[in-house]
Parts: structure tokens; sequence; C-alpha cells
């Protein structure tokens, strides 16, 4: 038994309950009554039978991969040899995360309930770990009214228009980003396709958050670069410490631990504060980038503006965040391409329809490309950004027939949740006609997630699949991805931070045999 086959079989069991099916079969609905029963512990029970069910778990873990003989590459289709005589899924799941008690739902009228219906009254804010260091406002963590406030005075920079504007500032950099694959399709190399589509994320993002050329697709060593791929890597043993010993949060929030490295938000909040500087001479005041309308709040009599701490947090997350996401969806993208070669050969048909001779890409006519959409859905529903959305329950609900307690962590395991076969025939497979316009309207919207859903969701997500659309295109209209020898076929993900590879997608480019017009009229 390797330690793997046991995190394959945990990770698993945080997505979908494994039941005894004879607890399954008992009248009356007893199983939910045990399920509440379970759920409606008060914390101090809790904590105390938490060994007892801690060593359960680990003895349930370890019998439960004999019984399957688990392999070391059988996560994520592991619900495919679940349903045997003796065990079957469920789509709600009581749990521990270390010493945190958790709801996993799956259901999707539930979730409906939980991320929409009565999302301000009983489910407003995210989890929060608290140790978030000078991070602490950023609005994926803010609560309540505060939320509101910061939420309402972002939203603005993410209006039709305010894309619009950007969408020229993108293009400058996916034009580099197709210069710089020239060389390597012409050499026939293998690349680290996210150290390219990667390295066009941030400069776009930071080109458009604080009106400055990184350029990191000419200088992959340079430090902005370095440091946003590190800020999101939260400290592993401080998780664990926090988790197994909660009652010493207070005492590690005082000396200052921090689960967001000290040393990349301090980088950038140098960048920041030279950025800022500058604008206060007012030469640079009519830069409308993201920095810029936060900066213009301050001045709003109407509504509070944001602080000077809460606009370098903003500035922080959104770049940081931003890029990772968008290199990672573009990289997954690639490799999903690359493996379904007619999927691609069909995307370009498109593409050279839309924009015949290698055109220079339009936004209008890049937001109403068909197919397009439906490539970019089905590789974010295979491949969501966010493996999972956690809520916190404001008060003591029943949500049918399940009482979730006060102060209870809901989890939405969203990558399992694209994988289930029950709402996703053929879950594994890469088939974007699942998200044409015919078929687009049985899709359940409370079954694919990949940016939330409701008042919390993903606030960048028009600006995020623009940007990555835009790259897709401008790719394909030069190159065509394909599969080498040191592909990883299939991919094993990273157990941490936020979903990708643990190693590198690596692929091939082939040039197309049409010289590119990427110049603008």
């Amino acid at each position: 038994m390797h330690v793997k086959d046991v995190l394959c079989v945990s990770r698993f069991i945080t997505s979908r309950t494994i039941c005894p099916l004879n607890s399954l079969e008992r009248s009356g609905g007893e199983s939910t009554k045990l399920l509440n029963s379970y759920m409606s512990s008060t914390p101090f029970e809790t904590q105390k039978r938490f060994f007892h069910k801690y060593f359960m778990i680990i003895f349930e873990i370890v019998r439960l991969c004999k019984i399957l003989r688990v392999s070391e590459n059988l996560f994520p289709p592991l619900y495919k040899k679940i349903n045997t005589k003796q065990f079957v899924c469920v789509c709600v799941s009581s749990m521990y995360e270390l010493r945190t008690p958790m709801l996993a739902v799956m259901d999707v009228s539930m979730l409906k309930t939980i991320l929409v219906k009565e999302c301000f009254s009983l489910f407003p804010n995210r989890r929060n770990l608290r140790l978030n260091g000078d991070l602490y406002d950023i609005v994926s963590l803010s609560e309540d009214d505060n939320w509101r406030r910061i939420r309402n005075i972002l939203t603005p920079a993410f209006t039709t228009g305010r894309i619009k504007e950007m969408f020229e500032i993108m293009k400058q950099h996916s034009r580099k980003l197709t210069d710089s694959l020239r060389p390597k399709a012409h050499n026939e190399e293998v690349i680290n396709v996210k150290d390219f589509l990667g390295a066009y994320s941030l400069d776009a993002m930071a080109s458009c958050a604080y009106s400055i050329d990184t350029d990191t697709i000419k200088d992959p060593s340079h430090p902005f670069i370095n440091h946003a791929k590190k800020l999101l890597r939260i400290s592993i043993p401080l998780f664990l410490i926090q988790g197994f010993f909660p009652f010493l949060l207070p005492l590690l929030e005082i000396s200052g631990f921090s689960l967001f490295p000290k040393s990349c938000v301090a980088y950038f909040k140098s960048v920041l504060e030279k950025v800022r500087a500058e604008r206060r001479g007012g030469s640079h005041q009519t830069q409308m980038d993201f920095l810029q309308l936060m900066m213009n709040s301050q001045q709003e009599k109407q509504n509070k503006g944001l602080s000077d701490h809460e606009i370098m947090s903003q500035a922080i997350i959104f770049v940081a965040a931003g890029f990772d996401t968008s290199g990672t969806t573009l990289a997954f993208l690639a490799y999903n391409l690359a493996k379904n070669p007619e999927v691609m050969r069909r995307l370009q048909e498109e593409i050279d329809t839309t924009f015949p001779s290698k055109a220079p890409v339009q936004y209008e006519g890049l937001v109403n490309m068909e197919y397009l959409d439906s490539v970019v859905s089905e590789s974010l529903r295979l491949y969501p950004p966010i493996a999972r959305i956690e809520r916190v329950a404001k008060a003591t609900v029943e949500i049918n027939g399940i009482t979730v307690p006060k102060d209870m962590i809901v989890t939405v395991p969203v990558y399992a949740l694209h994988r289930d076969p029950d709402l996703w025939p053929d879950p594994e497979e890469f088939k974007p006609d699942r998200f044409s316009k015919e078929n687009k309207q049985s899709i359940n919207p409370y079954a694919y997630l990949p940016f939330g859903i409701g008042p919390r969701n993903c606030i960048g997500m028009r600006f995020a699949l623009v940007m990555v659309k835009l790259a897709l295109v401008e790719v394909l209209q030069n190159y065509s991805f394909s599969i080498c020898k040191e592909t990883e076929i299939p991919l094993e993900m990273d157990p941490t931070g936020l979903l990708g590879p643990l190693r590198p997608i690596k692929l091939k480019l082939v040039a197309r045999s049409i010289a590119s017009a990427n110049v603008d009229n």
C-alpha cells in the first residue's frame, strides 16, 4: 500500500460519500436521520470524538484501498470503481478536514439554495483560515457588509465597456505571445506550454491592472512572474498546524504567521507603492486601469471608498489569482486540443471563417464564436480553475431534509461535480458539443461551476474568458498543438494550491501553412 494510494482515496472521500449499502437501505429515511444527528453535534462534542473518528477514518481508507486494490493512477475516475455491491456514492456527505467538520454537497437542488437563494441570508461568506497576513481584506475573504461594499466598488471595472477598452491592451500581449512561439515551432521544439501562456496571462493582467509592461514573455526570470507563481502556494506545514491545533490561531496571528509568502506580498506592495506615487503627481490619472478605478473610489462622497490598504490587497490578488487561473486554463486547453486533433481542426475552421486570411481578431467576432465558447467551456468542465467552493452557514438551517448547523463549512467539490456520470454522460471524455447552442439549454446551471454561481461568483469571469479566448484564437491562427513522447497522459493533479498539473504540460507546436497576418488595420 503506497501513501499515494491512501491520499487518493482520502481526496475522493472529500468529494463523494462512500457508505455501506445496508445503511442506505434502512426504511423511513433513517440514513438522513443519522446524518442529521451527526451534523448537529456541538463543536465541543465533535472535538472530544476527534481522535476516535480520525483513526476510524484512516482505518476505513486502508480497508477500502485493500478492497478496491487502488492503483497509483486511479484518481480522478475513482467513482467508476466505487459502484460495487459493497459501496454506493451519494451526493451529500459529512466529513473532516483535519479537525474541522464539513458538509460536502453535490446535490444540485441544495446548491441552488446555498449559493443563490439563501446566499445573503444564510450563506453569505466564504471560509476564512485567518492566517492571511497583509491580504486579510481581499474581496474573496471579506464578509457581510464589508464584502458588499468592496464588491460594489470593484464591479464597474468588469463591465462590457471596460473589457472592450482593455481588449486592445490584451492584443498587444497576444501578438508578443505568437511571435515568441515562432522559433519554437520552426525548430520543432517541445515546450512547457504554461511558460508561454502563463507569461502572456501575467503580462496582460499587469497591463490591465497597473498599466505597467512586465514583458515576462521575453524575460521569464523577471521577479514579477517569480513572485506571482509563489504567492498562492500556501504553506502546507502552517495549514496543517492551524487545522490540527486551532487553539493556536490567535497566537499564530499575533506572531505574524501567514499562509501567503511574506516576501511575495512585500514585493507586490513595493511595485504598487511606486506606481501610486507616480500617479499622485497627476500625469498618469487618465489611465483608467483597475488600480486607478479603485483610487478614484476614494474621491466619491456618496459611497465609502476603499482604504489604501484595501486597494493594495485587491490589486495584488487580482493579478496573482488571475495569472494563475488564466494561465493554467490556457495550458489545459492546449492539452485537450492536442489530445483531440479533430476538435482543434474544427475550431481552426471556425477561426478561419470568422477572421479570414488570419485577419486581426476583433472583440465582437471573438465573443460571438459559438464553437470556441463550447471548447473553452468543456475544458473548464474537465479542469475548473478552483477545485472546490466553500460557504459558511450563518445560522442553523434545514435544506432538503438535511440540517446544517450554524458555522458549519459547506464545501462544493467542483472537480468531482463536473465529472459526475449522473450529470455528465462519459464525464472523462472531452466533448465540446455538450455546450453547443442546442445542448446548452439542457445543462443544469448548478452542475457547472467553473467560476462559481450567485452573488459571490468570480468577479473577473468575463474578463478572464475574453483574455483566454483571444490568446487561443491568435495561437491557433498560426500554429497547431500536438502531443509528443514528453506529454503526460493522463495528467496527475498537484494537491497543493489551485487546480493544476503536478508536472508541466509539454507539447509540440506545428506552424500552419499560411503566413500570419497579425497586423492591426
